[in-house]
């Protein structure tokens, strides 16, 4: 099984080799099945939490409550792009920008392996969504 490091030190001619591909698909399985745990964690919690009688522990229950299903719902947005993912694994586009069709690079891909935009596009994109936010 490749190591980061030893993804790391590949050659650029290498680029999404099938031992890179494997690395990849499984980080994001993994990803996916701790997500999966979490949220059926947090599930649980809020099934098993007990209303209190108390006004003031009530409100504090109910942020907490607000909190842990934003958090819920950021997992499973977080899922659904590992899915994504995975997808383009299968077809064989994972690791290349959407907009460009260059390589993502091994970096970028280790911090964010959801990435679909090279870090040239994305800025490109944040550039021109700041210029329309702007005006």
């Amino acid at each position: 099984m490749l190591t980061e490091k030893a993804l790391l030190k590949q050659p650029k001619k290498n680029y999404m080799n099938e031992e890179q591909i494997e690395f990849f698909r499984n980080l994001l399985k993994t990803q996916r099945e701790e997500l999966v745990k979490s949220l059926k964690e947090t599930n649980e919690h809020l099934k098993n939490q007990e209303r209190e009688a108390d006004e003031n522990d009530r409100a504090s229950l109910e942020e907490e409550r607000w909190l842990e299903l934003r958090i819920r719902e950021r997992e499973s947005k977080l899922i659904a792009k590992i899915d994504e993912a995975l997808q383009r694994i299968e077809d064989g586009t994972y690791g290349y920008c959407e907009e460009t069709g260059e390589e993502i690079g091994l970096k970028r891909l280790l911090v964010r392996p959801t990435a679909t935009l090279s870090i040239e596009a994305k800025q490109r994109r944040e550039n021109v969504e700041k210029a329309y936010s702007d005006s």
